[in-house]
């Protein structure tokens, strides 16, 4: 009985830990104040923040990337931290115009913010930008190596298949100085994902879930044919599912006295540099 007692508080104290975990890639201006609101809420949750997004496109979307500690995020976690994440966001109002909420999974060739996220994705293949220069370039392409260090302050042993002759074909990046990183969708990633996915059991295989058929909607430059399942709406906005492991809210401001505070404003994109 101790020894199980023992086990389930190392669990939570690793959990909190991964949860603790800083990110190495943190956003900056409107972005940044959308970040400051969500990561408390997400890591009460449960969840981690991975990336906070505005883009400009078809009208301001807001999208917010997360994911819980081991990396794992499906369209029921991405409803959750929907329905959470808007009362506070209405409330808070860091966006002072109409936008789209968009809660999203990372995906295969997700961003590498953490340090764990690096030694997840030992010798799977990336991007990297550097903000300074390591040995007269600033981008990398190849293999993740091994992460030497502590934190911040780590160097990672990034093997290159972008080298030209007579450049060294391993690179030591510093964590801390890194820009922006993401794993490339290649067929491997793609293998290693199905394997993974088979190897969990489905926990709502023998659970019956509604069904209503959807109308073919004219796509960009095709129709789209054939059924879809429809999930529970969140209240306050419209949810829109066409990507799996993402939740989409349509996001009005509220009514405003006269004489209220003028927006703030942020970078140009409101993100990192992409």
């Amino acid at each position: 009985m101790e020894r199980r007692s023992l086990d389930h508080q190392n669990t939570i104290t690793e959990t909190q830990d991964s949860l603790d975990e800083p990110r190495l890639i943190e956003e900056t201006g409107l972005a940044a104040r959308v970040a400051r609101i969500a990561e408390p809420v997400l890591a009460g949750l449960g969840y981690r923040l991975v990336r906070v997004k505005l883009s400009a496109q078809a009208g301001t979307t807001v999208q917010i990337m997360a994911e819980r500690p081991d990396g794992s995020m499906n369209i029921d976690d991405c409803e959750i931290v929907n329905a959470a994440l808007s009362p506070v966001l209405d409330v808070e109002e860091p966006v002072k115009t109409a936008y789209r909420l968009e809660i999203s999974s990372p995906g295969l060739d997700r961003p590498l913010v953490r340090v764990s996220d690096f030694l997840r994705a030992l010798a799977q293949e990336a991007r990297i930008e550097m903000n300074g220069l390591i040995g007269g370039r600033k981008r990398f392409r190849g293999l993740i190596g091994a992460v030497e260090g502590q934190g911040k302050h780590a160097l990672l042993a990034f093997d290159r298949d972008d080298a030209k002759p007579g450049e060294a074909a391993r690179a030591m990046l510093p964590l801390h100085d890194i820009a922006e990183a993401r794993l490339v969708l290649t067929e491997a990633l793609i293998r290693q994902s199905l394997r993974a996915a088979k190897a969990e059991p489905d926990p709502l295989a023998n659970e019956a879930e509604a069904v209503e058929p959807v109308e073919a909607r004219r796509g960009p430059g095709r129709f789209a044919r054939g059924t879809g399942k429809t999930k529970r709406p969140v209240p306050g906005g419209e949810t829109s599912n066409t990507n799996p492991g993402t939740q989409t809210q349509t996001k009005r401001p509220a009514q405003r006295r006269s004489g209220a505070a003028s927006s703030g404003t942020g970078d140009s994109d409101g993100s990192q540099r992409q």
